[in-house]
C-alpha cells in the first residue's frame, strides 16, 4: 500500500464513539456525526478543514492556538472549533470576515516569536505553521520578528554574548534534535508524552515569550531526561523544533509505504517515508490496529541496521569451520548445501537432517521453511525459537481452552477494570502496549504485579500497582494456584459462568485440589516468599474488582513448570468468568515480532499448519495431496533434541533461518558442541552472527524494509510486510528457501510469497479466508478468518470454548531441580532493555547502544555488599554449567538473594551460565531460574576470551574475484 504523505489525514480531534448522531450544518453543508464530536471534526469529516495548530487527532483536545475559532449561530464569541461539541441543528460558519482576521492576527503572533528560515529549514514543505500561514492568508507581520530582535540586540552588543534571544540547540539524542528558538509552546508534544506515551517527561518552562519545551530539569537534555524516545513528540510537534536528524539530512519525504514493525509482538504498523528509494523515516500508522499511531524507539528509529555495513550480501561457503569463508555464486551456494545435506542423509537416513524457523520472519518463509523439513527432507525435524519461548502457551492454553493463543485485542485493555500482569515488563518489552495499559491505569484501572523484580510498572509517575507479589524465582505455579486456592475458598469464584462454560466434572476435580490447605497463601508463603496478607488481597482484588485481563510473558514460560502455570492462569481466569468478554482475558505477550506467526504456520515438530497433530491421517492427506509427497506420520526432532542427536553421531545438517541458537538457547557450551559436531550448519542471516560461526554456508537474508509478506502478532492479528526497497543481496527470504529446495530436487514455482498466503489458507482452517486483498481492505484481520468469521475473530471463546467446554487441570507445584546452595546461592533470572532487542544482532548496530552497550548484572546492596562488589565493579557470574564476567550495578529492583541480567550483548554470553532444565511438556528452557554465584573479578573470563578469539578467526572473508 503506497501512498502519497498528503492522504495521510489529521481530522484535529478525535473520533467520539456515542451510538447516538447528530446532524449539523458548516457552511451550508449537511453533516451527520456520532454525538460529543467537535466542530472540527465534524467539519473535516465534510472536507472543510478549520486551520490549527495545537489539535491533532492523537491527543485530546486543548484549545490553545486559537486559529480554529469559529462562529455559531445564534451564540456569542467565537469558540474553539476544537473544544466545542457538534449539536444537532448547530449552524457553523468557518469562513466569515471576521475570523479571518482574528485567524491572522493570532497568526501574526506566532511568526513573530519564530525564525523566518523556512528556505533553509529542515521541515520545509512539511510544516504546519508554514501550512497554517498560507491558510490564514497571512502576508505581512507587523510585530518585530526574531531576526529583527536578535539584530537589534547585534548592534548594541556586537560581542554577541549574552544574547538573550539566543536559544542553544539540544542535539543530545541520536535520533532527533531539538531546536527552541522555533517553539511555538503548542504544547502538543507534551500532551503526546503524557497521553500517547505516559512518560510525563517534558514540560512548558518559562512564562510569556520566556515559554519553551523542556525535558525535565534546567541540566537535563532529551538524552539525560526521562524521555524514552518513541518519537511521540517529534510526531506531534508542528513546526522543525522536533525534528529527526534524517529528515535534516536527506530531505523531507515524498511518499509512504505501508508495513509492519519487525520487533517485538505488538506488531506496529508505520509510514516508511521515502524520498526517491531511500527510506527517510518510519512513523507510526495512525489506522495501525495494534499501535493507534504510537511506537517505541525501536520500530520509530531503529531501523539502519538493514543498511549497516556488516551486512553479508554475497553468499559464502567453507568445508570447515576453521576455515575462512569465501564469496560464492548463489548456484554455487546451494549447490554445496544441496549436495552436503544430501549426502548426510544417504549415510545417516533422511532423518538425520533438520531447520529451524525464526519468529522474525513472515509467515510465508516460516511456513516453506517447515515444507522444506516435511515435503523436501521427507522428515518433521522442524522446530522454531517459539520453543525457547512461548511454546508452554501453545500447550497450556490448547489443554484448557483448545487454542494456542490469546483471547483478546489490544484495544481491550480500554475496558479492563483490574490487570494482572505476570512475569512480563511491557515497559521494555512491549512499550506500545504499556503505554495504553498505563493510560487506563490512570483512568483508574488496578493493577497487580507478579514479578521478582520491581519492574517500572509497579511504581512510576502517575502509576502505581495496587499490589507487587515479588516471588522467588522458580515458585510462579504456587503463587498462582495460592490465589485460586483464595477464590474458591472464599466463594469468589463465578460459579454460573463456570456451570455454563466449562466442564464441571473437571472444575469438581480441581476444586478438590485447590482447596487443600497445603496451596494457602500462608502454607506457601516462606516458599515463594510472598506475604500471605498480600497475596490474598491481590486474589481478593482480581476475582471482585470488575473484568480482569491477564497479560503474561516469558517470566511465565521459561520455567521448567511453564506449561503448569499457564494452566493456571487460564484456571484463574476460567474461575472468575473472565474470559469471552471485553475488557478480560488470557494475554501472552509474544517475545518477537512473529511468534505467534511461526507456530500458526507448523513450526513445530509434532503438528502442521493450524496446530494439527502430524499423527493424524486426514490433516496429513490435505498436506500430501497438496504437495504430492508422503509425509511422516512421526513427530521429528526439537531443538534441544537435535543438539542431543548430533553429539550423538545421528543428526549432521541443520538449516537456520534467521535465528541465533548459539546466543539465544540455553547452556552455551553445549550448543556450540552439538553444532561443531555437525556436518552441514547453513545460516540464514542478515550478519555473520553467533551461530554462523560454526556454520559451512551462509545465504545472506532480507530485512523487513526488503520484503513482501506477513506477520502475526500477539493478538492474532496479521499484519501485512511490504517492500520498502529491493532486496539488498537479490532475493527475499522466500526465494532463498525456494531455491535451497529446488536444488535439494524439489519443484516449487512460488512467484509471489501472495501465493504461499494463498496455500496456506487452501489448507489450515483458520487462516481460509486470509488473502492479501483483505488485508489491504481491512488493514489487518485477527484469525480465526474462516467463513464463520470473514472479518476475522478479535476476540475468542465469546459463546464458548473452542474444545467445547473448558477444561480446568490441577497445577501441582512441582520445584525446579535448579537450586541454590553453599556453592551457588543466588539465583539468576533474565529479561530484555527497552533500547534493545533479543540478542541485539539488530539494535546493536543503531544508535541504540547510546542507552545500553553493554549487559550488566542487578545485584542487592545487602548480597553486592557481603561480597565486597561495588558499582560498576567486574564480577563473575558462575554456575553449574559455566561462567561469564560483566559489569555490576548494584539496586533494590532485585530483592535479596536474586540476580537479574539482559542476554542482548554476545561479549557477555549470559547464556552459558543458564542450564539445560526445562519445561516438563514443551522443553522450553528454564532461563528464568539458575543457581549462580558471584564474585569480584578483574575482567573477561578465559572462555570468553577464547571465544572472542575463535569468532574472530571464524569470521574472516577471502572476497571473491572481480
Amino acid at each position: 500500500m503506497t501512498i502519497p504523505l498528503s492522504l495521510t489525514e489529521d481530522h484535529g480531534t478525535k473520533l467520539a464513539k456515542a451510538e447516538a448522531m447528530v446532524t449539523l450544518t458548516v457552511d451550508g453543508v449537511d453533516v451527520t456525526v456520532p454525538a460529543g464530536t467537535s466542530i472540527m471534526r465534524a467539519a473535516s469529516e465534510a472536507a472543510i478543514n478549520v486551520p490549527k495548530l495545537c489539535a491533532t487527532d492523537m491527543l485530546d483536545a486543548f484549545g490553545s492556538c486559537r486559529l480554529c475559532l469559529v462562529e455559531i449561530e445564534g451564540r456569542p464569541g467565537t469558540p474553539a472549533s476544537c473544544t466545542a461539541p457538534a449539536a444537532e441543528g448547530m449552524v457553523v460558519r468557518t469562513q466569515t470576515e471576521r475570523l479571518k482576521k482574528l485567524r491572522r492576527g493570532v497568526m501574526e503572533l506566532y511568526i513573530s516569536d519564530h525564525p523566518l528560515d523556512c528556505l533553509t529549514c529542515a521541515a520545509n514543505g512539511d510544516c504546519e505553521l508554514q501550512d497554517m500561514a498560507g491558510a490564514v492568508g497571512l502576508r505581512d507581520v507587523r510585530y518585530d520578528t526574531v531576526a529583527e530582535k536578535e539584530n537589534h540586540f547585534s548592534v548594541r552588543n556586537t560581542s554577541g554574548e549574552n544574547n538573550p534571544f539566543y536559544l542553544p540547540k539540544d542535539q543530545s539524542n541520536p535520533y532527533f534534535d531539538y531546536d527552541p528558538s522555533k517553539c511555538i509552546v503548542c504544547s502538543r508534544c507534551v500532551r503526546a508524552c503524557e497521553e500517547v506515551q505516559g512518560t510525563f517527561a517534558l514540560t512548558i518552562a518559562g512564562r510569556g515569550w520566556d515559554s519553551r519545551v523542556s525535558a525535565g530539569a534546567a541540566f537535563d537534555d532529551f538524552l539525560s531526561s526521562e524521555c524514552v524516545s518513541c518519537g511521540a513528540c517529534v510526531q506531534a510537534c508542528p513546526t522543525a523544533t522536533l525534528v529527526e536528524k534524517s529528515v535534516v539530512e536527506t530531505g523531507t519525504p515524498e511518499r509512504s509505504v505501508v508495513t509492519t514493525c519487525a520487533y517485538c509482538g505488538v506488531g506496529c504498523s508505520f509510514e516508511a517515508q521515502m524520498r526517491g528509494d531511500e527510506l527517510v523515516r518510519m512513523v507510526p500508522y495512525k489506522d495501525g490496529k495494534a499501535n493507534r499511531g504510537h511506537s517505541c524507539v525501536k520500530g520509530r528509529f531503529a531501523y539502519g541496521y538493514a543498511e549497516h555495513k556488516d551486512r553479508i550480501l554475497s553468499p559464502m561457503i567453507r568445508e570447515r569451520i576453521d576455515e575462512p569463508w569465501r564469496e560464492v555464486s548463489w548456484d554455487e551456494a546451494l549447490a554445496f548445501a544441496a549436495d552436503r545435506l544430501k549426502a548426510i542423509q544417504e549415510e545417516k537416513g533422511r532423518r538425520s537432517i533438520g531447520v529451524i524457523t525464526s519468529s522474525r520472519c513472515t509467515n510465508e518463509e516460516t511456513y516453506l521453511v517447515q515444507k522444506l523439513a516435511r515435503a523436501v527432507f521427507r522428515n518433521n525435524n522442524t522446530d522454531t525459537c517459539a520453543r525457547v519461548c512461548h511454546s508452554p502457551t501453545g500447550y497450556g492454553l490448547g489443554q484448557t481452552y483448545g487454542t494456542s493463543a490469546g483471547t483478546q485485542d489490544f484495544d481491550s485493555v480500554e475496558n479492563a477494570d483490574v490487570v494482572l500482569v505476570i512475569g512480563a515488563n511491557p515497559t521494555d518489552g512491549h512499550p506500545v502496549f504499556a503505554s495504553r495499559l498505563k493510560k487506563r491505569l490512570r483512568e483508574g484501572a488496578k493493577l497487580i504485579v507478579v514479578d521478582p523484580r520491581r519492574i517500572d510498572l509497579v511504581r512510576m509517575p502517575h502509576v502505581e500497582a495496587a499490589h507487587h507479589l515479588p516471588l522467588r524465582p522458580g515458585t510462579n505455579v504456587a503463587v498462582v494456584t495460592a490465589m485460586a486456592h483464595v477464590i474458591v475458598t472464599e466463594g469468589l469464584h463465578d460459579q454460573a459462568y463456570i456451570t455454563e462454560r466449562c466442564d464441571t466434572e473437571a472444575f469438581a476435580d480441581y476444586v478438590e485440589f485447590v482447596s487443600d490447605p497445603r496451596h494457602s497463601p500462608e502454607a506457601v508463603e516462606e516458599l515463594t516468599g510472598v506475604p500471605a496478607a498480600e497475596l490474598r488481597a491481590a486474589a481478593r482484588l482480581y476475582a471482585t474488582g470488575g473484568n480482569g485481563a491477564i497479560y503474561y510473558g516469558l517470566g511465565v514460560t521459561e520455567h521448567s513448570q511453564g506449561s503448569t502455570t499457564v494452566i493456571g492462569i487460564a484456571n484463574l481466569a476460567m474461575l472468575t468468568g473472565n474470559v469471552g468478554k471485553v475488557g478480560a482475558g488470557v494475554n501472552p505477550l509474544r517475545g518477537q515480532n512473529n511468534v505467534q506467526g511461526s507456530c500458526d504456520m507448523g513450526s513445530f515438530p509434532h503438528e502442521l499448519p493450524g496446530y494439527r497433530h502430524v499423527k493424524n491421517a486426514d490433516v496429513r492427506a490435505i498436506y500430501e495431496e497438496q504437495w504430492g509427497v508422503e509425509i511422516d506420520p512421526e513427530p521429528g526432532l526439537r531443538i534441544p533434541n537435535m543438539f542431543d542427536a548430533a553429539l550423538d553421531g545421528s543428526f549432521g545438517g541443520l538449516y537456520c533461518q534467521g535465528e541465533d541458537i548459539v546466543q539465544s538457547d540455553p547452556d552455551t557450551k553445549h550448543v556450540v558442541a552439538a553444532l561443531s559436531a555437525m556436518e552441514c550448519v547453513i545460516v540464514h542471516d542478515l550478519f555473520l552472527n553467533e551461530t554462523s560461526n560454526y556454520a559451512h554456508v551462509f545465504l545472506p537474508g532480507s530485512s523487513f524494509l526488503e520484503k513482501d509478506g506477513t506477520f502475526t502478532n500477539a493478538e492474532r492479528r496479521i499484519n501485512r510486510v511490504r517492500k520498502v526497497m529491493a532486496p539488498k543481496a537479490d532475493y527475499a527470504d522466500w526465494e532463498v528457501t525456494q531455491m535451497l529446495a529446488n536444488a535439494m530436487g524439489a519443484n516449487w514455482t512460488y512467484r509471489h510469497p501472495s501465493e504461499i498466503m494463498a496455500e496456506v489458507a487452501a489448507t489450515t482452517p483458520s487462516f481460509a479466508g486470509v488473502t492479501y486483498d483483505l488485508l489491504d481492505e481491512k488493514g489487518s484481520v485477527q484469525w480465526p478468518c474462516n467463513e464463520a468469521r470473514p472479518e476475522g475473530t478479535p476476540m475468542m471463546h465469546v459463546d464458548g470454548f473452542v474444545r467445547g467446554k473448558g477444561r480446568f487441570i490441577r497445577t501441582d507445584y512441582v520445584a525446579t531441580e535448579e537450586k541454590s546452595g553453599p556453592r551457588f546461592p543466588l539465583l539468576l533470572t533474565t529479561g530484555r532493555i527497552l533500547s534493545q532487542y533479543n540478542v541485539g544482532a539488530q539494535t546493536r548496530r543503531t544508535a541504540n547502544t547510546v542507552w545500553h552497550d553493554r549487559d550488566v548484572l542487578e545485584i542487592h546492596p545487602h548480597d553486592a555488599e557481603n561480597r565486597g562488589i561495588y558499582e560498576g565493579d567486574w564480577v563473575r557470574l558462575s554456575s553449574r554449567a559455566g561462567e561469564t564476567t560483566l559489569r555490576a550495578t548494584i539496586t533494590d529492583r532485585v530483592s535479596p538473594g536474586v540476580v537479574y541480567t539482559t542476554f542482548h550483548h554476545p561479549d557477555t554470553q549470559a547464556n552459558v551460565v543458564t542450564t539445560d532444565n526445562s519445561d516438563w511438556a514443551t522443553n522450553c528452557p528454564e532461563y528464568k531460574v539458575t543457581a549462580v554465584q558471584v564474585a569480584p573479578s578483574n575482567g573477561p573470563s578465559e572462555w570468553q576470551e577464547d571465544y572472542s578469539d575463535h569468532s574472530e578467526s571464524s569470521r574472516r572473508i577471502i572476497q571473491a574475484a572481480e
